[in-house]
């Protein structure tokens, strides 16, 4: 009976508060919805806040809570995890407010938005493209700023994820075995990008192509196209003699010489 009672009083209290918060969130008070939305944001109950902060954008528009309402409407979704509508509302914010005292950290968040809403590898790199050109963006602007390091980090993975799609992409046509296509496929990544985190496997693959792509041949065509592979191979070692890799390329380059005496 006791438990019962205490069940029902439980239920009693969550009920009236859910009306307390509906009714502010209806009321035209927007002294009182001010101040319940930040009390529940400290709370850590940021959809609620969320709701509140954004049924009072029209009536403060214009007044020195304008800004504030909606740093914090944004910074609310955020720290609700829900990046897309949180990215949103800090770029609506930095357009009608770049002087605000928040429009650092809006900035900042806003990154950090673009960041999670990015996709792994195999997907779609569109959001990539974006977040790392809005990211390089607050790093010139913010060079001091303290989240720095982490932009720039930031920025590192993205890289490195563009740089990992485009040797898979390439790398593609070397597991179906069309070795023209590989070659041509994995010299256009240094052509573009002569940096790409994997160089090495780049290079390795290229000279792998070219013997395949040349033992494949026709009689005729294989010299010509076995010193393509000869060129790949110096590339290689001239770059990476103490590769792991190299080995194979040594022994595969052997054969091709031997070849050429007998």
């Amino acid at each position: 009976m006791k438990k019962s009672i205490i069940i029902a009083a439980s239920l009693l209290v969550l009920v009236s508060c859910k009306t307390a918060y509906q009714k502010v969130l209806s009321s035209p008070d927007v002294d009182a919805k001010y101040a319940l939305a930040f009390e529940l944001f400290n709370a850590g109950k940021y959809n609620k806040a969320a709701q509140l902060f954004e049924s009072m954008m029209v009536a403060v528009g214009g007044t020195s809570k304008d800004d504030t309402v909606q740093y914090y409407r944004a910074l609310c979704n955020y720290r609700f995890s829900d990046y897309f509508t949180a990215e949103t509302n800090f770029e609506q914010f930095i357009d009608h407010f770049p002087r605000s005292p928040f429009a650092g950290d809006a900035r900042y968040y806003r990154i950090e938005c673009l960041y999670r809403n990015t996709y792994r590898y195999e997907l779609d790199q569109t959001p990539t493209y974006k977040a790392i050109s809005a990211i390089g963006e607050y790093m010139a602007e913010y060079p001091d700023s303290p989240h720095f390091d982490t932009a720039r980090e930031m920025l590192r993975t993205l890289s490195d994820r563009l740089d990992r799609k485009a040797f898979e992409n390439a790398y593609l046509y070397y597991k179906m075995e069309d070795y023209k296509a590989a070659g041509v496929a994995l010299r256009n990544i240094l052509k573009e990008d002569a940096d790409n985190i994997y160089r090495e496997k780049i290079l390795y693959y290229t000279a792998m192509a070219s013997y395949r792509y040349a033992d494949n041949s026709v009689p005729e065509k294989k010299k010509e196209r076995f010193m393509v592979f000869e060129d790949d191979y110096y590339n290689f070692i001239g770059e990476y003699a103490e590769s792991s890799y190299r080995a194979d390329l040594d022994r595969l380059y052997k054969k091709v010489k031997d070849s050429d005496n007998k």
